[in-house]
């Protein structure tokens, strides 16, 4: 499958937030010191009156970030998954998400494939942090078409926000006519014999594991489920009667996250053999995003192994 290499996430977000704030005044940006690294330096060129930084003080650009917001601004705060999810976690709880503020968190470099910086910057808990808060909204885009979309749904919805973006460039694997619906999957493909559903940098991976699968003979349909929080619970439901079988995939631990979400719900509506594509119990290591994603098994052939695990467990 050749699929067209694509910019990063976060370079797709800082492009929808410039385009953000020639459309609308009250868009405001805060920043942590990262302002190139998270891509918004072009807002803050372009809207100085509007760009915050703060700084190397997250905690704190949370609390500006919920002043503004009870000011009326739409407010845009981004830095590290790890600054954003695990650092500032009591302001976000306290000050954001318990008022129910118009906040939308945007981290980049989340996962591991932020590579080298290590253990201290692999943000592997930040979406069970903020999928547990009440209230949040959160969205792990898997290319540049989809970031650019959910961010702008994001600043037209009401209420916190959580977006997670990359560092690295992603393939894109979202056509020219899709079209971003908070809280529902998209159907990348279709097949009977068993569904793959997976998030971010993991979407792509999953459709290379697709197709090997099909030389096979096992036909796998694959869901993008951007949208972790609220989660798409038919689109779940629907390809475990209609499949059989379901296999996560996504660059994040499995406690918490993807994984865990998906099978929450299936126990609740409808149980099938699942199989779970993630990060196990650990802390990772330095490398580059290659080499950590083929250590930790985040790859297309470790889901072409979890599918084949899950089939063999459909009643017969």
């Amino acid at each position: 499958m050749q699929m067209q290499m694509g910019v990063s996430t976060r370079e797709a977000f800082g492009r929808a937030l410039l385009k953000l704030g020639a459309e609308n005044p009250d868009v405001v940006t805060l920043t942590a010191d990262l302002s190139k690294s998270t891509c918004v330096h072009s807002f803050g060129a372009a809207y100085p009156e509007r760009f915050f930084n703060v700084g190397v003080a997250e905690q704190n650009m949370m609390g500006i970030a919920a002043g503004l917001a009870l000011s009326g601004k739409v407010v845009f705060a981004s830095t590290f998954a790890v600054f954003a999810a695990c650092r500032a976690f009591d302001q976000v709880r306290v000050s954001i998400a318990q008022p129910h503020l118009d906040v939308k968190i945007v981290s980049t470099h989340g996962g591991i494939t932020v590579g080298e910086d290590g253990a201290s910057h692999h943000a592997i808990e930040d979406l069970a942090l903020m999928r547990a808060l009440p209230g949040f909204t959160v969205i792990v885009p898997a290319d540049e078409i989809e970031t650019e979309q959910a961010i702008e749904v994001a600043s037209r919805t009401p209420g916190p926000f959580y977006v997670r973006t990359g560092r690295p460039k992603v393939p894109v694997v979202c056509g020219s006519e899709y079209r971003f619906e908070l809280g529902r999957a998209s159907r990348l493909r279709d097949g009977r014999d068993a569904t793959i559903i997976a998030s971010g940098i993991m979407v792509s991976a999953s459709l290379q594991a697709a197709e090997a699968l099909d030389r096979e003979g096992i036909h796998c349909r694959v869901l993008n489920m951007a949208t972790l929080k609220p989660l798409d619970l038919e689109s779940i439901s629907d390809a475990a009667d209609e499949t059989g079988a379901i296999v996560t995939a996504e660059e994040h631990l499995y406690q918490g996250g993807l994984g865990s979400a998906v099978a929450q719900a299936l126990v609740e509506a409808r149980p099938v053999p699942m199989s779970a594509v993630a990060l196990a119990d650990t802390y990772t290591k330095s490398g580059t995003p290659d080499q950590l994603l083929e250590k930790y098994g985040l790859t297309p052939e470790r889901i072409v192994a979890a599918v084949r695990s899950a089939v063999a467990r459909k009643p017969r």
